[in-house]
């Protein structure tokens, strides 16, 4: 079973598109068990197939801290039909990618988010037309004002894509304010690198926005292109891919911290 995700997590564990990527390019398998289930573990919940516990990739015990994310990782496989299909278990993505690859650098991982301080999708503004700018503003300044009230970060908005030096204080502000777990590091991680902002991470993480409200927010500018110019469908299709981790990843924020306001 290990190997069937070996491929999912690949050199970049945390890149949810990465991970569908390298699952659709092997054969899905044969559903071998009958049951799936959990069971109380020393640090946290194991997930049993057959009363036999799952292991990641690399040979680890797959053991959430929470009954609740444990729950929704073996309903994943409980679901499962004929074939396991990877693509539709992105709670046991996820949980492989932070139990192999950031419980042990989450300071790494964190520097990694905080990196999108200085140059968040927040931060960079249409010039034109109005109609977006004023858009943008709607969905994007409330966030800005919380940041500096909050957090204490100031940053500095741009027009265009010229990139601009936030002030130090600002991102150690922001980056403060980030958690020390790894299950919660690595959900903020796939939120980011999703919406392109680490902010909408921090709102998303804190409750200041809904995930409906995040994903809408760091999709300003795609849906404006799609009032003017139509759908693409395969832009739409990698975009409806990236939302169901991003979903994994919000549930799993939802679970582990209760609303810090």
């Amino acid at each position: 079973m290990r190997d069937l995700f070996d491929e999912a997590s690949g050199k970049s564990p945390l890149d949810p598109e990465e991970a569908v990527r390298r699952t659709m390019r092997r054969p899905r398998r044969n559903r071998f068990y009958a049951c799936a289930g959990v069971v109380e573990a020393p640090n946290g919940y194991a997930i049993t197939l057959d009363d036999k516990p799952i292991r990641t990739p690399s040979g680890r015990q797959m053991v959430a801290p929470r009954r609740e994310i444990a729950d929704a990782i073996a309903a994943e496989w409980a679901a499962q039909e004929e074939f396991i299909d990877p693509l539709t278990m992105p709670l046991t993505r996820f949980a492989n990618s932070v139990i192999d690859a950031v419980v042990d650098r989450v300071d790494a991982v964190t520097d990694d988010i905080a990196k999108f301080f200085g140059s968040d999708l927040l931060f960079y503004r249409a010039g034109h037309p109005d109609t977006l700018v004023a858009r943008e503003a709607a969905h994007w300044d409330p966030l800005l004002f919380w940041a500096a009230d909050a957090l204490g970060a100031h940053f500095i908005l741009a027009e265009g894509i010229v990139h601009v030096r936030q002030p130090d204080s600002a991102i150690a502000a922001a980056r403060a304010a980030l958690p020390d777990d790894p299950w919660s590091i690595a959900a903020l991680h796939v939120v980011t690198t999703l919406t392109g902002s680490a902010l909408l991470a921090l709102a998303l993480l804190r409750g200041v926005l809904d995930p409906d409200q995040v994903w809408a927010a760091a999709h300003v500018d795609e849906d404006w292109n799609i009032e003017k110019w139509g759908v693409d469908e395969e832009v739409a299709a990698r975009r409806a891919a990236r939302l169901v981790d991003f979903r994994a990843a919000a549930a799993i924020l939802k679970a582990l911290n209760p609303v810090l306001g």
